[in-house]
């Protein structure tokens, strides 16, 4: 590539002159090509440790003058021919032109505007993007290309100098962080590293600090442990490599890919190395950063954030803190985590200004809102800037949006409660529905009483009478106190959004929020409050839309319904069994990948009763994919995740309880129903709902304290179980009496207790109290410790389940495929590469598009028609040269039973297990059922049909209501019924197949030891054939045919041979099409020519001898051919397939193919043409004893060949797609 001409000083220096004249000089890397000696390794060495750009290019070219000492780079290049191409151009167009000039200054002066001018007009037709990322990188990308031989697909984000401990030996190198994979290079004095770790397959990824290792980063796979210490800045580092490993096992979770971001600002300064990727994944995790912070909708973006201090009134107190802006918030949170938290929505906003700057108030910013506070920020390092920006923002905000007020929120409340006691007697006279027809009572949200109001609203009044004694009173009184101290705490520290956060404010949660407010404040702490009024109407839209219609989440919801806290009387009626239905399947049509899991009916009956359907769906929405992210995935990965979390900290605080709870198998047990519910099923009602209070203000963290407070509280009992059961009724009674003594409800039965009341139960534990010890001794849990520790456990908790589902394919592959368990593990690995490489680099984003991880595991994974041909030429024993492709694509065709262009695992190792370990008539039968067009296959055509309804059946299911159980036992029957084919069922061969079955064997055989041994046999094998195929067509023309045709074959046997011939070893385009699915290129004489010579020539031969009158049975073909022409046609062979490469296929078919042909007759050829193609055929019957007479195509045929070596090259070319060699191979099945 032309280079930007720079000055170099000592240009002899570790570089070799090979060219030179008058005015320029080509010179060759010391070390680079042949030889080298110590002074090559020495720079080698070199160049790696100081990454010097002459690892990506030896070879450049310079300027120079004759009484000058400075030299100029003008060109630099890969490869020989790319710089020899550079120097060639330089002699042709300057070197004449230069002699003209008289002054040195001025041949450099016209060099270098020379070469600016070429780069500026090859710059021309760059893309703009090729700008976006610095020199320096774009050359350290080159380098990694180069060196791991990557495609153009995979992008560098950012590449370190470190150290790789190989052994205890630090081997000193580059690491490169690409999207995909993790890579390492190191090159010193002769001893090369190369490491190539896909982030998939990463399993454990933490940095620490031993003895052996300072400081490092420890990277762990299935099967390796890599250390890298030595960084710069080892915090960066392990950051952007904790992000990447994030996004390959979101990959792995739903099929995300990785999507650049081409929304993201250009920076006004471009760092020297900080690629557009590296930038795109800091603004990623800060905007994640922020938005768990303030619990803003998933969309926000963070424009940017500058430290300011907000005066609080409460306190009259400057706080410093940071100010955080995005396109529709302003945030504010002090340095102290508890001092002051502030969300300000824009569209709460109302007036922006500038107040007077003075000594004690520097730079102030005054914002007003909408409900008459005023906020005052100071200390504003770029204020005119920063009210820039909000102004913008502000300008894009919608004027007015409905129901934008808490205060509407506090007054439609009000307003309903008066009607709340006649709402049960309504309910009464509402005509029940039955569950079996869901869509009568799915009547839009407006219409509900649940559509304004909780449903603890209509069903408390007429039973606050049963709470009777001093118990109801004192209870009662509390309430009011409750109720008196935040009316008191909003109005010193506002209401709504825009309230002060402070310490205060999780005080007052933590004493329990009063029924009344309970609702308002789980929208505000869960942010729910900000999706309700930025989406008006959006519920009601979904419910209508969602209205009568059936899928296996609705099913699910169904048969769940009452089971939601069924204790409840709100949940005993049909009035709020139809709210639960509306919401659940609203949230299910919005978010399909989740859809609905068992525990969301009960978190969502919690919901309902505190809040309006809308207000319902909009917290389900919050916990769903904000606070509690996959907890309610189809693998419930998220409650793993801090199932994970929750044994690690009881290691920490709990040591020797911890070690207890692993030997009696309990934390598993308990902690999923624990979080799933957030203890909603473990706990009495009052109790559990104060949890979920905290749990909305505080997050995870809070459940769990909570949790580590119950094991803490049950150590002795926990420590004397002997076995699982008894542990977990120790819990189970403990929690049952944890009681609410403020609760103003009545007491609701709990279905648990029930179940595991004793005789002498334990003494109550106050709620309060319990949350108070929490706080207490595990306070010391911070939000950011808890995202580092699920990060850690995700990996591995994602890596298990992938392992589980790998096992799981591997016991549905049937037994009599032959390969062993670890064969058919790692065919899973490889397959399922090759299914995600789609994803990586977009070859094929079908496979990508079509996974969907709520089906079964076999169906999860599957590749399409170019993917296999690529596993198929690296994984089959039968290697073909140049016709592989087309071999490969006949399998695809065979094993697609379903025609839906894709197969699963299960098919593939049907492939793979047919061509390893069938015996002989298996393998032929395979090869066979290949080389026949798929409409003369009548059992797979079955086949396909059956799947085919089996694909409508699933249709169905999603669409409606699911198939009976009895219907899948019937499928798993038929599955399980052992499908006997039996070789006469195989339909006959025509002739243009049966050339093509031997053009096929003829390539199998072209690299093997016994290559010659093989043509001879096969030749001999297809020369007998032929005559059989003969003598039968001759017999079916004596029995069936008119006597015109049959005077027709008998007169012209000669021009019919030399018809055969012509046919089938130059068969038409149009027949190929038919049946190939990729059809060999037009200038690939392998697949049309290689091989075929010889085989036209024996084939000839042997009709040539059939026609002498020699009857059936006089001696086999092998007999009738002498030694020499037998010696002769094998030589030709062998230099057929391999060295025709050259050769036109025009040539092959005038001077080659028709030896014989001379003679025949066009006349006879155009009238017999019919009979040849119709009335030819061989049956697999006569092919298998023909082959069983060669002991060598026998041998070759039963000889077993290890799969594995194949594999373990497939793991190898896998990580290592080079961008020629993708070219190559699309080049060849074209």
């Amino acid at each position: 590539m032309w280079l930007g001409p720079e000055e170099v000083l000592g240009a002899n220096a570790l570089w070799v002159t090979e060219r030179a004249n008058p005015f320029f000089v080509l010179q060759r890397r010391r070390g680079h090509g042949k030889g080298g000696g110590l002074t090559g390794l020495l720079v080698g060495t070199l160049d790696v440790v100081l990454d010097s750009s002459a690892r990506v290019a030896p070879y450049r070219i310079l300027h120079q003058t004759q009484d000058s000492q400075v030299y100029w780079t003008v060109a630099c290049g890969s490869s020989r021919k790319e710089i020899t191409k550079h120097w060639e151009w330089l002699e042709n167009n300057l070197l004449q032109t230069l002699s003209i000039f008289d002054n040195e200054e001025d041949i450099t002066t016209f060099i270098k505007g020379k070469i600016h001018g070429i780069i500026a007009e090859e710059n021309k037709n760059l893309q703009p993007q090729g700008d976006e990322n610095p020199g320096k990188f774009k050359e350290a990308e080159l380098k990694m290309r180069k060196q791991f031989g990557m495609p153009e697909g995979e992008k560098l984000v950012n590449y370190y100098s470190c150290s790789y401990w190989k052994g205890r030996v630090p081997r000193q190198g580059w690491l490169y962080l690409t999207v995909n994979h993790l890579c390492f290079y190191s090159f010193l004095l002769g001893k090369e590293v190369s490491l190539v770790v896909q982030w998939v397959d990463v399993t454990r990824l933490e940095k620490n600090a031993t003895l052996l290792f300072p400081e490092s980063i420890r990277v762990d796979t299935r099967d390796q442990e890599l250390f890298f210490s030595m960084f710069l800045n080892i915090s960066e580092t392990f950051k952007l490599m904790e992000q990447l490993a994030n996004l390959a096992m979101r990959q792995l979770l739903d099929s995300e890919g990785f999507l650049e971001d081409k929304a993201l600002p250009r920076p006004i300064r471009p760092r020297r190395n900080i690629s557009a990727l590296k930038r795109d994944l800091d603004a990623r995790a800060k905007n994640e950063c922020y938005r768990a912070t303030f619990r803003l909708p998933r969309d926000e973006r963070l424009d940017g954030h500058t430290s300011c201090t907000l005066w609080t009134p409460f306190n009259k107190l400057h706080i410093p803190g940071q100010m955080y802006i995005s396109n529709n918030y302003i945030c504010f949170a002090s340095k102290e985590e508890d001092a002051c938290h502030l969300i300000i929505p824009l569209r709460e906003v109302t007036i922006v200004e500038k107040a007077d700057s003075s000594s004690v108030l520097p730079s102030p910013l005054s914002i007003s809102t909408k409900s008459k506070m005023t906020f005052l920020f100071a200390n504003l390092k770029d204020r005119d800037f920063l009210v820039q920006r909000i102004s913008d923002f502000l300008q894009k905000t919608p004027s007015k949006q409905p129901g934008s007020s808490i205060g509407e929120r506090k007054a439609s409340i009000v307003d309903a409660a008066p009607e709340s006691p006649s709402a049960p007697q309504e309910v009464l006279e509402q005509p029940t529905c039955p569950s079996s027809t869901p869509s009568g009572c799915q009547s839009c949200t407006q219409e509900a009483p649940t559509a304004s109001q909780g449903l603890l609203k209509l069903f408390q009044r007429n039973s606050s009478t049963e709470v009777l004694g001093a118990k109801g009173v004192s209870a009662k009184a509390k309430e009011k106190m409750k109720e008196e101290s935040w009316n008191i705490h909003f109005f010193e520290y506002g209401r709504g959004m825009c309230m002060y956060r402070t310490a205060k404010t999780r005080e007052l949660v933590l004493k329990g929020i009063p029924e009344g407010l309970r609702g308002e404040l789980w929208l505000l702490f869960s942010g729910a409050w900000n999706d309700l009024v930025t989406h008006p109407g959006y519920y009601a839209k979904l419910v209508e839309k969602s209205m009568g219609k059936y899928s296996l989440a609705t099913e699910e919801i169904e048969r769940d319904l009452h089971r939601s806290m069924p204790e409840h009387p709100a949940f005993q009626n049909e009035l709020g069994i139809a709210a639960l239905r509306r919401v659940l399947t609203a949230y299910a049509f919005r978010n399909p990948t989740i859809g609905y899991c068992q525990a969301m009916n009960i978190v969502t009956s919690v919901l309902l009763l505190y809040g309006s359907e809308e207000e319902a769906f909009w917290l389900l929405v919050a916990l769903c994919e904000r606070m509690l992210p996959d907890y309610y995935n189809t693998r419930v990965v998220g409650a793993l995740v801090d199932q994970g979390i929750f044994e690690e900290l009881t290691r920490d605080f709990l040591p020797q309880l911890s070690e207890k709870m692993q030997d009696l198998g309990v934390i598993s047990s308990i902690s999923l129903s624990w979080f799933l519910t957030l203890f909603l099923s473990v706990m009495p009602f009052e109790s559990a709902v104060v949890v979920v209070d905290c749990f909305f203000y505080e997050g995870i963290k809070v459940v769990l304290q909570v949790a580590l407070a119950i094991l803490d509280a049950n150590t002795e009992q926990l420590l004397g179980c002997m076995d699982e059961g008894e542990a977990m009724t120790v819990l189970g009674r403990y929690l049952d009496n944890v009681v609410n003594k403020q609760s103003v409800s009545p007491p609701i039965p709990h279905l648990h207790a029930l179940l595991t009341s004793g005789d002498d139960p334990p003494a109550e534990v106050d709620i309060f109290e319990l949350l108070k010890v929490s706080y207490e001794k595990f306070s010391s849990l911070r939000a950011n410790d808890i995202e580092q520790m699920r990060f850690k456990q995700r990996l591995k908790v994602i890596q298990s389940l992938e392992d589980t589902a790998k096992r799981s394919v591997v016991r549905a592959i049937p037994g009599d495929v032959g390969f062993s368990i670890e064969e058919l593990e790692d065919l899973y690995v490889v397959f399922k590469a090759k299914h995600l490489a789609s994803q990586y680099w977009g070859g094929s984003r079908t496979t990508a598009i079509r996974r969907d991880p709520s089906l079964p595991c076999l169906e999860q994974y599957r590749i399409d028609a170019s993917q296999f041909q690529e596993l198929f030429a690296n994984l089959t024993p039968w290697a073909c040269g140049l016709h592989t492709p087309v071999l490969a694509g006949r399998m695809f065709r065979l094993l697609d039973k379903n025609k839906d262009s894709l197969i699963n695992f299960k098919e593939f190792v049907t492939g793979m297990s047919g061509m390893y370990h069938g015996d002989l008539t298996e393998k032929l039968k395979v090869l066979y059922k290949l080389h026949l067009p798929p409409e003369t296959l009548p059992q797979e055509e079955q086949e396909g049909a059956s799947n085919e309804d089996v694909q409508e059946k699933r249709g169905e299911e999603k669409g409606t209501s699911p198939q009976d159980y009895r219907h899948y036992l019937q499928m798993w029957a038929k599955e399980k019924e052992a499908q006997k084919e039996t070789i006469k069922d195989l339909p006959k061969m025509n002739q243009e197949q049966f050339i093509e079955l031997c053009k096929t064997l003829y390539n199998m055989f072209s690299e093997d030891p016994m290559e010659q041994d093989l043509y001879h046999a096969i030749a001999t094998v297809a020369s007998l054939l032929l005559r059989i195929g003969e003598v039968g067509k001759k017999f079916s023309v004596r029995v069936g045919r008119k006597p015109r045709d049959s005077a027709c074959s008998g007169d012209h046997d000669r021009a019919t041979t030399a018809t055969v011939e012509e046919e089938s070893l130059v068969p038409e385009p149009h027949q190929d099409a038919a049946w190939e699915p990729q059809p060999p290129a037009a200038g690939d004489p392998q697949a049309k020519a290689g091989g075929d010579t010889h085989l036209g020539k024996a084939l000839q031969e042997s009709q040539v001898v059939g026609e002498g009158g020699s009857s059936e049975g006089q001696g086999s073909p092998s007999q009738l051919l002498s030694d020499d022409e037998t010696k002769d046609d094998m030589s030709m062979s062998s230099y057929s397939v391999v060295s025709t490469g050259s050769l036109q296929c025009e040539d092959l078919t005038d001077d080659t193919v028709l030896v014989g042909g001379k003679v025949s007759s066009h006349t006879a050829t155009v009238h017999c043409e019919g009979t040849v193609d119709t009335d030819w055929c061989i049956s697999f019957e006569q092919i298998l004893a023909s082959i069983l007479t060669e002991s060598v195509l026998v041998n070759f045929f039963e000889k077993r060949v290890d799969i594995g070596l194949k594999i373990k090259d497939q793991k190898k070319v896998e990580r290592q797609f080079s961008t020629s060699s993708d070219h190559e191979q699309s080049g060849v099945s074209g």
